[in-house]
């Protein structure tokens, strides 16, 4: 076995291994840096107190029609459906 055969191949393994190594730096390094957008923004939307109020009438104006059109397709002032079975009383007892 020829000792200084196996020292120059394991010499070539570490070399080999460090430019690998200092490659995968280089991409991961590259890689980190990403400009951000200026203006933009990740995640939801925030309302200043004045569009919030501003939301909060048109909503209301919204379900006070809705309220003054009546309850459509069979549905009740509490959401129940009038044809639902809640009663018992439909069932034969």
């Amino acid at each position: 076995m020829d000792l200084y055969k196996i020292i120059r191949e394991l010499v070539q393994e570490r070399d080999r291994l460090e430019r690998l190594i200092q490659s995968l730096e280089e991409v991961n390094s590259t890689s980190r840096i990403v400009p951000r957008l200026p203006g933009k923004r990740r995640g939801r939307k925030s309302m200043d107190s004045s569009a919030r109020a501003e939301v909060s009438q048109r909503m209301k104006k919204y379900w006070a029609q809705r309220r003054a059109q009546g309850a459509p397709n069979g549905v009740t002032k509490d959401g129940a459906r009038a044809d639902s079975h809640s009663s018992g009383a439909a069932l034969g007892e």
